[in-house]
Order: structure tokens, then sequence, then C-alpha cells
């Protein structure tokens, strides 16, 4: 049974996209948001196949995805910088549902909610009743939608919607677990995520982890546990209540 589940948006590539206009750099709470998403997203984007093995392995993950209408799981994020002698970590759980609804929710060591909408994508701060929201359908957008364009293949349905988006770099099996290392053919992505790793299991598809490098040498790693297929998700998972006192900004706004 495979678990893996995603449409999910890609925030780590938002944030890195809009470093060159600093807009949401600063923040690091986003950022570890922006890089579990891209890290899950990911997951469900199988590619070239390096030899008979690799093929049998991918082609039952990429047939397994078509059973997923929803999905949630808990999940430990790992931050690797070089600047730090000491990995970043985060805990959370994550909500999926068909085509493109997802809530990524950390709840360790800060509570931060990432929640894609059909038309923007908003990042709350419950404790401090603040929040963010990231249009996704404006021409002001264009500069790093076209990388957000490399996430939003949906659940792939061939090989060829999926080859036109990364080249291979690497396979491996090891210990019951696949890993595949991509790298993204568009330049623009390539300067953001150089490669891509994601590891699932050889025997049933299910989703066992996913790290991103960076540019800057950094990397992310996700850990997925308690991963439930299909579960009935409320619909107000994706509908989080904004209460009249917040204060919500814009950050693209005017950009």
């Amino acid at each position: 049974m495979s678990i893996t589940p995603q449409r999910f948006a890609c925030f780590e590539v938002l944030s890195r996209c809009l470093s060159f206009k600093r807009a949401i750099s600063h923040c690091v709470a986003v950022q570890r948001i922006f890089a579990i998403l891209s890290a899950a997203y990911f997951a469900i984007l199988p590619h070239a196949f390096a030899d008979a093995a690799d093929n049998d392995l991918l082609t039952g993950w990429l047939n397994a995805q078509t059973n997923i209408q929803t999905w949630e799981a808990d999940f430990v994020q790992t931050r690797s910088l070089k600047s730090l002698t000491q990995p970043l970590t985060a805990s959370g759980h994550v909500w999926f549902a068909a085509p493109n609804s997802f809530r990524w929710e950390i709840t360790s060591p800060s509570h931060t909610i990432a929640v894609r909408q059909a038309a923007q994508m908003l990042v709350l701060y419950p404790k401090l009743k603040r929040g963010e929201r990231y249009a996704l359908d404006t021409d002001k957008a264009r500069e790093w939608k076209d990388t957000l364009a490399l996430l939003d293949a949906g659940f792939p349905r061939s090989r060829d919607q999926i080859e036109s988006r990364f080249r291979i770099v690497s396979q491996s099996t090891s210990n019951g677990v696949h890993e595949i290392a991509l790298q993204p053919k568009a330049e623009a992505a390539r300067r953001i995520m150089p490669q891509i790793k994601i590891g699932f299991d050889s025997q049933n598809f299910a989703l066992r982890s996913t790290q991103l490098q960076f540019a800057d040498g950094s990397t992310m790693e996700n850990a997925f546990t308690n991963a439930v297929l299909n579960p009935k998700i409320d619909e107000s998972e994706f509908n989080p209540p904004i209460e009249a006192d917040w204060k919500m900004t814009e950050p693209f706004k005017g950009k």
C-alpha cells in the first residue's frame, strides 16, 4: 500500500525564489515549512529508470499513486546547515486531499500552520495571531510561478509527464528502501535545489523519507511515520479560522 501523498506547493522554493526580493527569507519558521512541503511534494515524482529492477520498483510506485485520495502522517524534519554544528529539528503533522489541498502543521518547536487553497497559500502563527497570504494567481507571482509549475503536475499518470521535468542522478536499494536522486531540468529550479532524494519502501511503496539539497550546501531531510491512506479529512482542516483580531500581511503585494 502506497502512502505517498502530494500535490504540495513548495514553500522552500517560494522562500528561496523570493530571497532576491527579501520578501520572506528572514523568517526561519516559514523556511522550515517551505522545505518540508517541497520535500513531500517531490515524493510523488519518480523519474527515468536505471535498470530492469529499478524499472519494476518505480513502475509499481507510480501505479500506486492512482489510489490516493487523502493522506495524513506525522513527520520529523532535520535541517543541516554549514554554519551550525548541530542540525535543526522540527516535528508535526500533514494532511492532504486530492487534487491539491494540503495542511502542514509544525507543532514543535514553534506552532506554525501552512495551508494551500485554490488561489492562495496561508502561513499562520496562532500564538502570535499573525499570518501571511501568498497569492498564487497573480501576474506579479510569475517570477516564482515557473518554479512552482515544476511541482504542479499533480499525481503523475505517465512517465512522459515526469521525465519532462527531471533527470535521474542515481538509484539504489538498501535495507528494504529504494532511494532515487533527481535533478530538476529547469535551470531556475536547479539554482534553488540542485538535487532531491526520495526513499520509499521497496515492498509496499510507502514513503519513508525525502531529502533536499540546496545551493548553499544545506540539506533538509523529512521522515514520515504513522501514515494513513485515504482517511476521512474534514474540509475545515484546509480552511483554518482567522479571527478579526489577527494581523494578516501579503508579502507579494506590491512586489
